[in-house]
């Protein structure tokens, strides 16, 4: 059975209306399960068949076995009779459930499987948009949900369809009156369940939506545990919390009132109808009309009628959580996914690294552009910096070249064939990224170092990937070497030890194009100066994209790109820019002076400079 259903298996067409798209959906979510699904069905309908047959032999026990004058050879028969119908409703009860479960936790392997799957390939504007603690949500609690649904309120209409349709003609069988009086409950049970049906649903899309919040809020405060621990904000983190678990208890007590207000109705309902069978059918029996062994399988079978439809009632209501879930799992499974490989231009080889930015305006929202008119050219093996204040559009205009997003207008090429003819993929191989805040897995340093590259890696490249990047004698200060578990985001390394592992990992993905994306800021000035001769052998003969708040860092490249408000308000070399003024002299002016003005600070308390 396969795991991983391509993508299209739970796609939608937007076009059908809520109540065709859950039922496509689930139908479509029960392909590879059919046959179980329908196998539990035919399983629980043997059973109903052995169950509703033990009541039969009652009456034959009662109206006829009792009166025969070899009672004592026929009653070893009749008892036989009572547990071999046991033995095999019993058996086929088991053999139902246990394909009820497989289908239930095979269709929640692979809903988790995709739903995973799916959202490593949505675009980057989604992941901006959606919060982590609502996706964690959806990928845990709703597919949970979704289980239970196939697990017990999928199976359960079949169970209930097979157990009415069975006793219901038995009855018939007995009497067409007292099986007519058995089934009066069945509009005011429906009616009830629709209403409850409705509340239902959105107490509890309510409830999931502050679940959701919830985890979001977890996951922030265990992601800025030392933040929190640094601030002693952990009364205000805890008064947070409490709040929303409050709010969560508020709806989640809201649901289970609506939901256990059912109970009663259906109850007083059912009770009525029980009552009213068996006074109806005793005064049959008084008048002679049927026997008592009939009137001990009817009470046995108006039971059997009854429970279905109370349950009915039941699962009608709890079915609405499970739509619910499944329209916040579909909300997901409809964004479009990232196409990775499609592009005009299919290229094998690496790229030479030429760029060229033409008119480029980029907006991430509507008539919002955070780019405008955006023009420069880079050659092969060059470095070009992007300098300017927070918001200027740095990060937008390097954040295209991967096509983490798609520019509105203008042009953007490499190597003269333009950005969106070539496949993501391709390019993301092409590009390595040097961010600010480096990441790391909670894996041992190699795999993180070779986690870019896709291929067995020998331990000799790692270890020179690791000596360019000057790590290498870090690294063996561990117990354990390059099989140190760097711990979750990378805690047991320091800043600057984080961010030569990541120098590492991008040498050892050798790309041809490089941006690094403010990649000092967050490393003090002796740690910055241990990682510039990483940083210039990683750079070289790689046309580089260097973002820097720093001129020092930056005042040998071959290319300086100054912008504000999405605009380039300046371009040259440093000597260049230097002779020009305007904003780049006032920058270069101001940090010079602030240095100065430091290193003659340190002087005066007698520091080693």
């Amino acid at each position: 059975m396969n795991s991983n259903p391509p993508a299209q298996s739970y796609n939608y067409d937007l076009k059908q209306t809520l109540a065709e798209r859950r039922l496509v959906g689930f139908w479509r979510m029960l392909t590879g399960f059919r046959l179980l699904y329908v196998g539990a069905v035919a399983f629980l309908g043997a059973s109903a068949l052995f169950g509703m047959a033990s009541f039969f032999l009652i009456r034959y026990f009662v109206d006829e076995a009792l009166q025969k004058p070899d009672l004592h050879n026929v009653l070893p028969v009749v008892a036989l009779g009572f547990v071999g119908l046991a033995l095999l409703q019993g058996t086929f009860s088991f053999l139902s459930g246990r394909l009820t479960a497989q289908t239930a936790e095979g269709i929640a392997l692979r809903l988790r499987n995709y739903m995973f799957d799916h959202i490593q390939h949505l675009t980057f504007a989604y992941h901006d948009k959606m919060q982590t603690g609502e996706l964690i949500q959806r990928c845990t609690s709703d597919v949970d949900t979704m289980r239970r649904f196939f697990s017990e309120q999928a199976i359960g209409v079949g169970r209930i369809a097979i157990l009415f349709t069975v006793n219901f003609a038995a009855l018939l069988t007995l009497h067409v009156g007292l099986a007519l009086l058995s089934v009066i409950v069945i509009p005011p049970i429906v009616i009830a369940s629709l209403y409850f049906f409705r509340r239902v649903s959105k107490a509890w899309e309510a409830y999931q939506e502050q679940d959701a919040k919830l985890s979001t809020t977890l996951q922030e405060n265990l992601s800025g545990v030392r933040v929190v621990k640094a601030f002693a904000r952990q009364d205000y983190e805890r008064n947070k919390f409490e709040g929303d678990n409050a709010e969560k208890f508020q709806r989640g007590k809201r649901f289970m009132m609506m939901h256990s207000g059912f109970w009663p109705i259906t109850d007083i309902i059912c009770g009525a109808q029980i009552i009213g069978g068996y006074f109806v059918a005793a005064l049959l029996v008084m008048d002679g009309t049927i026997t008592v062994g009939t009137y001990l399988a009817y009470a046995g079978l108006l039971m059997n009628i009854i429970n279905p439809i109370r349950n009915l009632g039941r699962l009608i209501v709890q079915m609405s959580t499970g739509m619910v879930s499944f329209d916040r799992v579909s909300e997901i499974i409809r964004q479009e996914r990232e196409p990775l490989t499609e592009g005009v231009v299919q290229p094998t080889g690496s790229l030479r690294g030429e760029v060229v930015f033409e008119n480029v305006t980029f907006e991430y929202e509507p008539d919002t552009p955070v780019l405008k008119d955006i023009s420069f050219r880079v050659e092969p093996g060059q470095t070009v910096a992007l300098l300017g204040s927070t918001g200027s559009g740095k990060t937008s205009v390097v954040s295209l070249l991967p096509r983490f997003y798609d520019y509105k207008d203008g042009s953007i090429r490499i190597d003269g064939v333009e950005l969106r003819d070539y496949p993501r993929q391709y390019l993301r191989r092409q590009i390595g990224i040097v961010e600010q805040e480096p990441f790391l897995f909670s894996r041992t340093i190699r795999e993180n170092i070779t986690y870019g590259v896709g291929r067995e890696v020998s331990d000799d490249e790692v270890i020179a990937a690791a000596r360019a990047a000057a790590v290498h004698d870090v690294i063996m200060t561990f117990p354990d070497g390059y099989n140190t578990l760097v711990g979750e985001r990378g805690v047991t390394l320091s800043g600057g030890q984080k961010q030569r592992v990541v120098l590492a990992r991008t040498l050892l993905k050798d790309p041809r194009i490089l941006i690094l994306d403010d990649a000092t800021s967050s490393v003090d000035a002796e740690t910055e100066d241990s990682i510039r001769g990483a940083l210039l052998r990683l750079m070289q003969g790689r046309t580089s994209f260097v973002i820097a708040h720093r001129i020092q860092t930056v005042m040998h490249a071959d290319l300086i790109l100054v912008f504000d408000k999405g605009h380039i308000i300046q371009r040259g070399t440093h000597a260049e820019l230097l002779a020009q003024g305007g904003m780049y002299r006032r920058v270069y002016e101001l940090q010079s002076r602030i240095e100065d003005e430091l290193e003659k600070e340190i002087a005066s308390v007698g520091l080693p400079l």
